[in-house]
């Protein structure tokens, strides 16, 4: 199974989240700027809600995947207030036929002194453990 990493941050919380979880997968966290060029099964993309929305360069990001190279959509992040970005992630993947996981991760992420220190040492831990369980279904399901 081939897996690739993406993320997409201001702060730095979700590039911690996407090496945390590209390093239990075994494979490198890239930023938005480096494309997909090798076929992805499973595409982990990091990022967070900025003024209420998914940030411009995720929805371009995702716009401009090719449904050839990406298998699916497993969408991570943090943010201070709000949960998660999953329906946004989806109407973006949905408009180039790129389906998206029904599992996701998210956990809070500090931002101007609320939520400080997240995502911590445990949240990463458990972006870990998420990855992880995606890939073990992912791969008994292809059996």
């Amino acid at each position: 199974m081939n897996v690739a990493v993406r993320y997409y941050t201001k702060t730095g919380n979700t590039k911690r989240m996407a090496e945390a979880v590209a390093k239990a997968l075994g494979v490198e966290a890239l930023p938005l700027s480096e494309p997909v060029k090798e076929r992805a099964d499973l595409l982990f993309l990091g990022n967070s809600y900025y003024a209420f929305s998914i940030d411009p360069e995720v929805r371009d990001f995702i716009r401009g995947l090719d449904p050839d190279k990406v298998g699916r959509i497993v969408n991570f992040g943090s943010a201070a207030m709000l949960n998660s970005t999953w329906k946004k992630v989806k109407a973006e993947a949905d408009r180039v036929g790129i389906p998206v996981d029904e599992r996701e991760f998210h956990c809070r992420g500090e931002f101007k002194g609320l939520h400080k220190g997240r995502p911590n040492a445990g949240d990463l831990e458990a972006a870990a453990a998420f990855a992880r369980s995606v890939i073990e279904s992912s791969k008994g399901a292809e059996k």
